[in-house]
């Protein structure tokens, strides 16, 4: 079966997966297959072998379990460049990409110190460290499987971040780190338990519901955490960046407000939803 032929089919496989993510899908498997970019294998339009087509099998059916093609393959790409992703760490988002890109926008100096507050993968750390070779980059996360991956994007990238095993919600662990930074950055768990009802099942059953979920009746509990941790902790000047639920952008703003930032932004990511802030305290 050639492979336009074969497209077809695959759709055909998968009608509960809405068309614009099928096309995604489909392209990252093909491109894995050929080692190809997929405009050029379509050009070839190639006939699938035997052992193309039981292997294309295996992953239809695992999509058809609500599996997400990033944790199939063990990979997803982020910012230039490829991460490696297990279910123990969430996959990464394309609007935490904006979050990469405003930060490397607005900071320009060198030997700069920064914190990753909940890094998972280390995606936002590991980019950060790529275009920046000579900042300072710690990056903490509560799960020991996590820290572990980020470890790994870091080898596999080339690049060092620091690990650290801990959690920004104990208070002890907020009075034992010291260490001063010029940036604090997280995107943190920041959706209430309520909102499970309308999220899809490939997030459900396969992403870690502790770095996507927060109680009903505390849903800014990490933004004030990350706060106070970061009024201790930053130098004169540093800034905070954090990735927010869109739903609580004003109320994520009057929260750091609140706790005694000045300049608190609320911005707005490529399709217009409000989904990051950055912060200052001077």
């Amino acid at each position: 079966m050639e492979l336009k032929h074969y497209f077809l089919f695959f759709k055909s496989c998968l009608p509960n997966i809405e068309e614009r993510e099928l096309n995604s899908i489909f392209k990252i498997i093909i491109e894995k297959i050929f080692d190809k970019r997929y405009t050029d294998v379509l050009i070839l339009n190639p006939f699938f072998s035997k052992d193309e087509l039981d292997y294309l099998a295996i992953i239809i059916q695992r999509l058809q379990n609500n599996e997400p093609i990033q944790y199939i393959f063990g990979d997803a790409f982020f910012y230039n460049t490829s991460f490696y992703v297990t279910s123990d760490v969430l996959i990464p988002r394309p609007e935490t990409e904006e979050l990469v890109s405003l930060i490397l926008t607005e900071n320009k100096k060198e030997n700069l110190k920064v914190l990753d507050i909940g890094t998972g993968s280390g995606c936002i750390p590991v980019s950060l460290k790529i275009e920046r070779k000579t900042w300072d980059i710690d990056a903490v996360d509560i799960s020991k499987k996590a820290l572990f991956i980020a470890h790994e994007n870091a080898f596999y990238n080339n690049v060092s971040i620091n690990t650290i095993e801990g959690n920004i919600l104990d208070r002890n662990w907020q009075k034992l780190n010291t260490k001063k930074y010029d940036i604090i950055v997280s995107n943190p768990p920041y959706i209430p338990i309520a909102e499970k009802a309308i999220m899809h099942d490939n997030v459900l059953k396969n992403e870690p519901h502790l770095a996507l979920f927060v109680d009903d009746e505390k849903p800014l509990v990490f933004y004030e955490a990350i706060a106070d941790f970061a009024l201790q902790n930053l130098v004169v000047g540093g800034k905070v960046y954090v990735e927010i639920n869109e739903f609580f952008g004003h109320e994520t703003k009057l929260c750091l407000e609140k706790k005694g930032f000045k300049k608190v932004i609320l911005l707005k990511d490529m399709e217009g939803k409000n989904r990051m802030i950055k912060a200052s305290i001077d």
